[in-house]
């Protein structure tokens, strides 16, 4: 028989009613992190009605599990696991819209934020006057020294972009680290992107100045276990996040990261068609298929690499993705074929055609795409 959950020591509020704050802590791959963290939160929170929701992309390392196991014997620790999809972003916004408590804060699970600021933080927003508080490294006080001279260059860059281009007012909109008020958050949830790490600008660029905001000092540690998930692709992430916000979310995300995909797929797509036509010799509606098809394959692998990455395929699932991803995309390719040779005879300039051709199925391949190749199972 298992044991009787029971409530955590030294909170006894816990069972008479709904916390006061509820931590967000997204992990991929972090399980020598989850107990120390939890550990630091327990000692931070002391006195405090809180609850820990851990949402774990279905770690690898059974970070779950971990999670798991602490939940079994502490009813103030929850886990979500999430099954065929990944990203920070999403797993905040899933994160806070399950939580009980009025508040909510972020925290990585790499020991990299100070804890200790929490109860602050938590007092700043019951006081009344303040919709979401910040832990800054770049105020008085704070400090980001542990980072390395090229994440410090490219933070500096991204907050720079962010409060020009955005105009976020924030000192550090980069921060993975802040507490908001949960009903705030729920107005603006149906408008964030569940993709990217960047989930606090977006946050703040899609209010439009409408938050009460308060940016606290804290220094950023240095990570003691585990690997960093920040990589090239983040730089993609963000800038498609500032020109899906310039827009004013008229187009999404992912549908910006879709498209330049498809920039370099038109590339893809020129190098063979003038391969085809002038190595070959093949006719042109031949060397306009073997265009469009090189362009389909290399599109298709990109955007399983980074455009659908939170959903991406794997093992023989790409295979029967790639075989799927040309069927949908068959009406497509007959129509670029078709205008590309109308095109070619009315005028026979090779690049003229190709890129007429090319851009008539962008808009099918992305609608089709989601619906069948990378749909959520």
């Amino acid at each position: 028989m298992n044991e009787a959950i029971r409530p955590g020591p030294e909170d006894p509020s816990q069972s008479a009613g709904l916390p006061q704050l509820s931590v967000i802590v997204p992990t991929f791959n972090e399980r020598d992190n989850v107990t120390p963290l939890f550990r630091r939160l327990e000692a931070a929170l002391t006195g405090l009605a809180f609850e820990v929701i851990f949402v774990d992309d279905n770690s690898p390392d059974g970070t779950w599990e971990v999670v798991r196991n602490l939940a079994s014997g502490d009813c103030r620790v929850r886990c979500v696991r999430r099954i065929g999809r990944r990203g920070l972003s999403g797993a905040c916004i899933e994160g806070i819209l399950a939580c009980s408590a009025p508040c909510a804060a972020v925290i990585d699970a790499d020991l990299q934020h100070d804890e200790m600021q929490l109860p602050k933080m938590l007092a700043l927003l019951q006081g009344g006057e303040t919709d979401l508080v910040v832990g800054s490294r770049y105020v008085a006080g704070g400090s980001a020294d542990s980072f390395n001279r090229q994440r410090a260059g490219a933070s500096a860059l991204a907050t720079e972009v962010a409060k020009r281009v955005l105009r976020v007012g924030l000192a550090d909109p980069m921060s993975g680290f802040f507490m908001i008020r949960r009903d705030r958050f729920e107005r603006l949830a149906p408008q964030l992107s569940t993709q990217g790490f960047k989930i606090l600008l977006d946050i703040v660029a899609t209010a439009r100045g409408e938050l009460r905001t308060k940016e606290i000092p804290y220094t950023f540690a240095s990570r003691l276990h585990g690997v960093s998930k920040l990589d090239s692709m983040v730089a993609l992430d963000f800038l498609g996040l500032v020109l899906a916000k310039l827009t004013g979310d008229a187009v999404s995300l992912r549908f910006l990261l879709f498209a330049m995909v498809g920039s370099i797929g038109l590339l893809v797509h020129f190098a063979a068609l003038y391969l085809a036509l002038e190595a070959f010799d093949w006719p042109f509606p031949e060397a306009q298929g073997f265009g469009a098809l090189s362009a389909m394959t290399s599109n298709f692998l990109l955007n399983n690499f980074l455009t659908y990455r939170d959903q991406r395929l794997k093992g023989l699932a790409i295979l029967r993705g790639l075989l799927l991803f040309y069927l949908v995309c068959s009406v497509g390719l007959l129509a670029n074929v078709g205008v590309a040779k109308s095109v070619f005879d009315q005028e026979p300039i090779w690049w003229l055609a190709g890129a007429a051709g090319a851009l008539m199925g962008v808009v099918w391949n992305y609608a089709m795409s989601g619906l069948f190749v990378w749909r959520r199972r």
